[in-house]
């Protein structure tokens, strides 16, 4: 059996790293243009590249919680696969094997000559750290207006599935809230959700709870109903 999870910030957010974006759209104070966009890095590479560094600082800071290690365990029965929005390493460091980075990842870094080039980076990035071909490196992030090159892959896991677990995501950010359209009417899904937009159906079950409290009672009801 093949269960692949879709997971968002709200996973995260339990082991204390901070959603990016909050209610009023801005991204630790900054306008998600100047951080999170090509143009934002062409017209201030300084402010982008430091908004990244305290996003590695803290993520450095922080561990998995019980969902992420919830869905690491399962492995031990299921072929799991992770389609994550995050750009941390906790289901990584949870122990998940197969993980899927739609957005990229905050600890790697790639060539602005290159995108192919991509290395593991857990220190601060500043300008003039420059890779092979003597280009700046930047933040191996999917930023705005950029493609998603991940997304097939992604939709392919999510076309096998048995079970799809959402959980941490209101699946409202696109290209990842198309996901679940791709998957198999005789899949079974599971919503993890504290305040959930959908009501539990034939094909979806809600579970209204935080992610470390309704993962782990997802996981045991996979188990139970096998």
């Amino acid at each position: 059996m093949k269960i692949v999870v879709l997971s968002g910030a709200g996973i995260s957010a339990e082991s204390g790293l901070k959603t990016f974006r909050d209610s009023n759209g801005l991204w630790e104070g900054h306008d998600v243009m100047e951080v999170a966009t090509p143009q934002g890095f062409a017209n201030n590479p300084e402010l982008v590249l430091e908004f990244y560094n305290q996003r590695r600082r803290q993520l450095l800071e922080v561990k998995p919680n019980a969902a992420h290690i919830a869905l690491a365990d399962i492995e031990k029965h299921y072929e799991v696969t992770i389609i994550t929005q995050n750009v941390d390493d906790l289901h990584e460091r949870a122990g998940s094997t197969n993980v899927v980075h739609l957005h990229g990842e905050l600890l790697k870094v790639r060539s602005t000559f290159d995108e192919n080039l991509v290395m593991d980076w857990r220190n601060d990035l500043v300008l003039g750290d420059f890779c092979e071909h003597n280009s700046q490196l930047r933040p191996h992030i999917v930023w705005f207006g950029e493609a998603v090159p991940m997304l097939d892959v992604a939709i392919q896991y999510v076309e096998e599935a048995d079970i799809i677990v959402i959980v941490g995501t209101s699946m409202q950010v696109y290209p990842a809230a198309s996901l679940i359209q791709y998957a198999s009417p005789s899949a079974k899904a599971y919503f993890v959700d504290p305040n959930p937009s959908i009501a539990s159906s034939k094909q979806i079950k809600v579970i209204a709870e935080k992610a470390t409290i309704g993962v782990p009672r997802v996981i045991q009801e996979i188990l139970k109903d096998e």
